[in-house]
């Protein structure tokens, strides 16, 4: 699948600016109310625009307005917020628009978010906006499943309206204080013209227009993504404020100010699943950027977390944050063997995850670039509690065999594998893919549930088609990363929240308990209330394990001498436009 490339410059006119990296994980497309996966996430994120956008260089985080005049007014409850475009943006050209300069509006986002709740589009992000209760969305959407019809784009519901052009309000069941980060989230209130899907229809996974700063151009899927500058985006200058103290983001926001954004004309990002090769890639001068620093690539590159000598005399820059992430593992709750909440159900999970050694993980795998992790809760994010030491951070086989043997799961037939309480197979399938890591993982697994006497398959398949299957309930295990879009805790224990199953929850979790606090969690402002209602969530997570939460991963990214002004944000997606590119110096490097 592809879209036309726009004609190059002709002979003699300014070399372009190109920035050029790779993804090790393909993408699904560029749908907002289709995806879930980062890296098409990261995509949408450039050509979309939501109403608010996280400020590139604060710390800590701090929203600001994106496409609107001013932050939004908020009622002393947090259940109204009203939002204010600012007049003369647009979306970029299509052929959807008849030849027409297409205005953005308040309509357009009433549109967008509407779209979340079209059954037509199994939205995975559905579960942020029915979470935040939008008066009257969920209705209109159950109405449409019942009457087996079309969704009502028309009918006008009480919680999400445009007042006028440009004004919008939207207005929630219940307080919710944080629901300004939902409107900060371009892969999920981002604006889309309805003019576009209507013409586009099914494949508007190929089709993404938006309002912002860049436009697809190129995509062959799970090979190459090409996006160009939108040349109608309005004028935006880089205007940083850098936390105090930090020298070097100081510099280069003096360096930028004032310069128009984008600063470059194209992006090119090749999909490259091995680490070997996107090294090497990088080294050789192909690539600008290596997001993720491979970890056994780890001790070349930064000998005791230092950027080697060699690559030093290069002039690359390392950039080296933690990521309000974690690694896990899910168990399928609805499964016959691996889920149930019955005391022995429960004892086979903690001792699967008792007898995996996440240091020798984070040792041979990682490239010593993670913390282990306690709890769902990742660092960077309010609820965090660094003191906090749960059984879901220990290496145990010996109490993980003790537990095993208590409730039932042993060797009856003296073949050296466990079986189930009824005398079954006991044979847990683990779903994977084929990259290098995923390999070595492999080999950890099999090597510590043998020294338990479980026995593990492993099923492996490309990443995209795990996450289908994923969703629709029909793996065992699988391990996968969670990121935080948003500097809040939230973002972690809606993993095991009921009504996320099939989108975040993949575990399927569902405790009448953790629901109750999870809901109540969310209408209560930050403060010690909060933090209490969020412990008592974490703990039953922890206690019933729907998810085995390897570790906090640590990451490196390295980029080129020519490669301006690059830093890391992890709650920005959209950091292309903020990076220039020295296009003299690049080519010499070729």
């Amino acid at each position: 699948m592809s879209v036309t490339a726009q004609a190059q410059p002709a002979a003699g006119a300014q070399a372009q600016k190109v920035l050029r990296y790779a993804f090790r994980i393909a993408e699904t497309g560029f749908d907002p109310a289709q995806v879930i996966d980062l890296y098409s996430r990261i995509v949408i994120s450039n050509i979309f625009e939501a109403p608010l956008e996280f400020e590139f260089m604060a710390e800590p985080a701090r929203l600001r307005p994106n496409t609107l005049v001013a932050m939004p007014q908020v009622s002393e409850d947090h259940t109204t917020f009203t939002l204010q475009l600012r007049p003369g943006q647009y979306f970029a050209d299509d052929k959807a628009f008849g030849g027409q300069r297409r205005e953005l509006t308040a309509q357009d986002y009433v549109y967008a978010l509407k779209r979340h709740y079209d059954p037509r589009w199994k939205s995975p992000q559905l579960y942020l906006l029915e979470n935040a209760k939008i008066l009257g969305l969920s209705e209109l959407r159950q109405q449409a499943m019942d009457r087996k019809q079309p969704f009502d784009y028309d009918r006008e519901v009480a919680g999400l309206k445009a007042l006028d052009r440009y004004t919008l309000r939207i207005q929630l069941a219940e307080p919710s204080p944080r629901f300004l980060y939902e409107l900060a989230d371009a892969s999920l209130s981002g604006a889309v013209a309805r003019e576009v899907v209507q013409a586009y229809g099914d494949e508007i996974m190929a089709h993404p227009v938006g309002t912002g700063p860049f436009r697809l151009v190129s995509w062959q899927r799970s090979n190459r993504i090409v996006l160009e500058r939108n040349p109608g985006w309005r004028e935006v200058l880089y205007d940083e404020h850098p936390p105090a103290g930090n020298t070097r983001l100081t510099a280069i926001a003096q360096q930028l100010k004032g310069r128009r954004l984008p600063m470059i004309d194209r992006v090119e990002i090749a999909i490259v699943e091995e680490n070997q090769p996107r090294w090497l890639s990088y080294l050789a001068g192909s690539f600008d950027l290596l997001e993720e620093l491979p970890p056994e690539y780890a001790d070349l590159a930064m000998p005791h977390n230092q950027l080697a000598p060699h690559l030093a005399r290069r002039g690359m820059a390392m950039v080296r944050y933690p990521r309000a992430d974690a690694s896990l593992s899910y168990f399928n709750m609805e499964h016959p063997v691996i889920g149930g909440y019955l005391p022995r159900q429960v004892a086979l999970r903690r001792a699967i995850s008792l007898a995996l050694n996440v240091e020798e993980e984070i040792r041979l795998v990682r490239g010593g670039q993670a913390v282990p992790a306690q709890s769902p809760i990742a660092p960077m994010t309010w609820g965090y509690d660094p003191a906090y030491k749960s059984e879901m951070g220990d290496h145990d086989p010996a109490r993980a065999r003790a537990l095993l043997d208590l409730y039932g799961w042993r060797d009856v037939d003296g073949d050296g594998w466990r079986e189930q309480p009824d005398g079954q197979p006991l044979v847990i399938d683990y779903a994977t893919q084929p990259d290098q890591q995923s390999r070595k993982l492999i080999e950890l697994w099999e090597k510590n549930m043998r020294a338990v006497g479980i026995r593990m398959r492993f099923k492996t398949a490309k990443w995209p088609e795990n996450l289908k299957a994923a969703r629709a309930g029909q793996l065992m295990m699988w391990g996968v990363g969670w990121s935080a879009t948003r500097p809040d805790g939230d973002t972690f224990l809606a993993l095991g929240y009921v009504g996320n199953k099939g989108s975040a929850n993949l575990a399927r979790f569902d405790l009448p308990a953790f629901n109750r606090l999870y809901e109540h969690q969310g209408t209560l402002p930050d403060g010690p209330e909060r933090a209490a209602e969020m412990a008592r969530a974490r703990d039953l997570m922890v206690v019933y394990m729907p998810y085995k939460v390897h570790l906090h991963r640590i990451f490196t990214d390295l980029a080129q001498p020519w490669l301006i002004g690059y830093h890391r944000n992890i709650f920005v997606r959209d950091f292309w436009k903020y990076v220039d590119i020295d296009p003299m110096q690049q080519e010499a490097a070729r």
